[in-house]
């Protein structure tokens, strides 16, 4: 990634396509993101942020919310979540 340049504009909506689910997986204590004939086990900074891929809070509201749980600054987290998303849309697992 580009130093400074944002990927994804913070007025995006992220969403989960048609027939990708994210879930919690109770016998192994985590969450998973689970799509047509793949899975993506998600860790725990994973799972906060796919937890509010909702279709409805936009990539700003979710990088607030995020910047407030882990008291960290937007300029720190954003890199990386705009990684995530943007890793896993390239694999048709999130739409943004």
């Amino acid at each position: 990634m580009t130093e400074g340049v944002n990927r994804i504009s913070d007025d995006a909506v992220p969403t989960l396509p048609r027939g990708v689910k994210f879930r919690e997986d109770k016998a192994r204590g985590r969450y998973v993101l689970l799509g047509p004939e793949r899975i993506f086990e998600a860790d725990a900074i994973a799972t906060e942020i796919l937890k509010r891929v909702d279709g409805v809070t936009t990539f700003k509201a979710i990088l607030t919310q995020l910047t407030e749980m882990f008291t960290a600054d937007e300029a720190t987290i954003r890199p990386d979540v705009e990684s995530l998303l943007v890793d896993l849309s390239d694999k048709q697992m999130v739409t943004l």
